[in-house]
């Protein structure tokens, strides 16, 4: 749910923002608009300047400005935030206007946009337009092209948005930390003319990384790469909504990458085209058809495709590590090991210890265990059909006939038409044979081995 919180006439924002612009009144300051709820918000249409299709943030929602003459204000607000990565486990993190990541920012080629940042840290902070091209002071790059924000204090932003396309926002102070406690938020410019790149849905999201021991909320800022959760807009499988659309649409997915490592990308079903980066559009002679895309750290990718095959599609990162919840790094491999004997000696020490991963883990992803609080098993999630078996960036495109334009409720398990679901062979099964041609002892193939003598290479 949607709380407004007006900040107008608060002493610290209006003192901070007459010292800051002498271009911008202390009282045009535009109300700061907050959300709690992780819950997918509907697109939020324009209400005035040029028209454009909104675009669907995952599990979040897009920011709602004003017009005062001729800029396009909107008002963000940096501070402690508390997110729910999926029912069972909430962190607690640094982001924007209640929630991590930030909430989206519209804009469309050619706004004059002019965006307060309050920051109610307890340190400095400022933010960076990664992907635009704008006056150099408005860069966000505290110490360099600016001074830093400090606590309590208000600064402006102003610049003309040059181009449409798909961008970011994060902070470029003390970064490690900053962006390591779930500081960012997406940018969408749309075009100037809205008929220009139509999609029918026009899906937003940011991959994120976190290292949050069980029975804690607070991420450890120094990890490098033992991240043990790995977030699609702060959210994980099964915590992430679902990607529903419309049989026939053309859908847009928007993904960026403010990890520490690349992300493959995959999408089951429909076949796709890279349409753009965050450096622009991609012209149609340079597309190709694929179904992974590699998403690099620091950078953004548009794919498109027609939704013209129903079902439940899945699309997840293709690392199998970041398919997974609460991962522990340091646990052994047990396949084949045979652990009666092991069990009876831990059990002496720990009554509750039950022996896993001798044939495999997938028993995981069905059995209930007792679990410290505020943590997520590893492989979660059913289907119609049983344990999904799977975690942190993966979701589901929802392909349906017959949904109304903007209906993005989720429509529930794919109802397969007779005849088209994998099914058990019920039959006798021979015993393997050899392939004919292929010699049973590799011993009795003849090779030829050369060895270098000391003249060899006198012919070169």
């Amino acid at each position: 749910m949607i709380t407004r919180r007006n900040l107008i006439g608060t002493s610290a924002v209006l003192a901070g923002a007459a010292a800051i612009s002498g271009r911008v009144q202390a009282a045009s300051i535009p109300e700061a608009v907050t959300t709690t709820s992780p819950a997918m918000q509907p697109p939020l249409a324009p209400t005035s300047g040029p028209a454009y299709q909104p675009v669907v943030t995952l599990n979040g929602w897009s920011l709602p400005w004003r017009m005062n003459g001729e800029w396009k204000e909107f008002h963000l607000v940096a501070e402690p935030v508390e997110r729910e990565l999926a029912p069972g486990m909430t962190a607690r993190l640094w982001g924007y206007n209640g929630q991590s990541p930030g909430p989206t920012l519209e804009f469309v080629e050619g706004d004059k946009v002019r965006i307060f940042v309050t920051n109610k840290l307890p340190e400095h902070t400022t933010v960076h337009w990664h992907g635009f091209v704008l006056p150099n002071g408005m860069d966000g790059v505290g110490g360099l092209t600016q001074p830093h924000i400090k606590p309590g204090k208000t600064f402006v932003y102003e610049f003309a948005v040059r181009r449409s396309g798909t961008f970011m926002y994060h902070p470029h102070a003390d970064e490690m930390v900053q962006m390591a406690m779930g500081m960012m938020g997406f940018i969408v410019v749309h075009p100037r003319d809205p008929q220009e790149r139509r999609v029918d849905r026009d899906f937003v999201f940011l991959l994120s990384s976190f290292d949050i021991d069980p029975g804690t909320s607070l991420p450890k800022v120094m990890t490098m790469t033992d991240f043990n959760l790995w977030t699609w807009n702060t959210r994980v499988f099964p915590g992430i909504d679902s990607l529903v659309v419309r049989k026939g649409d053309r859908v847009r997915i928007r993904v960026g990458n403010l990890t520490m490592t690349n992300h493959p990308i995959h999408l089951h079903g429909p076949h796709f085209e890279v349409t753009g980066t965050d450096g622009g559009w991609v012209r149609e002679s340079a597309r190709w058809p694929e179904v992974t895309t590699d998403i690099p750290v620091g950078g953004m990718r548009a794919i498109e495709f027609v939704a013209d095959e129903p079902g439940d599609w899945a699309i997840h990162c293709h690392k199998s590590h970041h398919t997974m919840n609460a991962m522990g790094h340091d646990v052994k491999t047990f396949i084949g090991t045979p652990q009666k004997d092991l069990t009876a000696a831990v059990r002496k020490m720990f009554p509750d210890y039950m022996p896993m991963g001798t044939e495999g883990m997938a028993e995981m992803g069905s059995m209930e265990m007792p679990m410290p609080d505020n943590t997520l098993p590893m492989m979660t999630g059913f289907g119609q059909f049983g344990p999904l078996e799977m975690g942190g960036m993966f979701s589901v495109v929802k392909v349906r006939e017959g949904l109304a334009r903007d209906d993005y409720n989720d429509p529930g398990p794919y109802k397969h038409p007779p005849g088209t679901v994998a099914y058990e062979f019920k039959g006798a099964v021979p015993d393997a044979t050899r392939r004919s041609g292929v010699p049973a002892n590799p011993s009795n193939v003849e090779l030829s081995v050369v060895k270098p003598g000391p003249k060899s290479h006198s012919n070169h």
